[in-house]
């Protein structure tokens, strides 16, 4: 079953939409505003939804929110909000080529950001953070799954200590200035 859309709030949508539409190449394809449900002074949300792929790929939608007893009461950074690490909670987009993955990782660093990238062994990855303190990544998958990975899956699943895995160190990618 695919996923239609997600979802998040942002508190600064003129930057989410600059973040989403120049430097990530989604496009703005649906803007609707609602009555902030429960709202006692008139509140309303902007509903703001991007197209992530084409022709039908995944939506991401942002709500702009405008009540004022949030004002200035929530966060949007999904991981350290909650006192996780940036890279628990995050955004996976595919990158089915080595191509577009490698255009991803040009176009950000043309955009000043600072860009990780990991070698996962079955995928690779490379990460920034948007504006509203959220990882985004784009993956690139470089082989199926082996019959014995499937296998240990289930495995690693319920083994109370299952080994680890050591991850590769990363490499990080800085835009050039000048």
């Amino acid at each position: 079953m695919a996923v239609h859309h997600i979802a998040l709030a942002t508190s600064d949508l003129v930057a989410t939409h600059r973040f989403y539409t120049r430097v990530m190449g989604f496009r703005l394809v649906k803007a609707t505003a609602v009555p902030y449900e429960g709202s006692r002074n008139g509140g309303w949300a902007r509903h703001v939804f991007y197209r992530t792929s084409e022709p039908d790929g995944p939506l991401l939608v942002f709500w702009d929110l405008h009540e004022e007893t949030l004002r200035g009461r929530f966060r949007t950074d999904l991981s350290t909000g909650l006192g996780l690490p940036v890279w628990m909670n995050h955004l996976a987009f595919s990158a089915p080529t080595g191509e577009l993955y490698g255009r991803m990782l040009a176009r950000w660093l043309s955009h000043g950001l600072e860009v990780t990238e990991r070698d996962h062994d079955f995928y690779r990855s490379i990460y920034t953070i948007d504006p509203n303190g959220i990882m985004v990544e784009f993956c690139q998958t470089l082989r199926p799954f082996s019959a014995e990975e499937l296998a240990d899956a289930e495995r690693s699943l319920f083994d109370p200590l299952p080994p680890l895995d050591l991850p590769r160190p990363p490499t990080v990618h800085r835009p050039q200035m000048g």
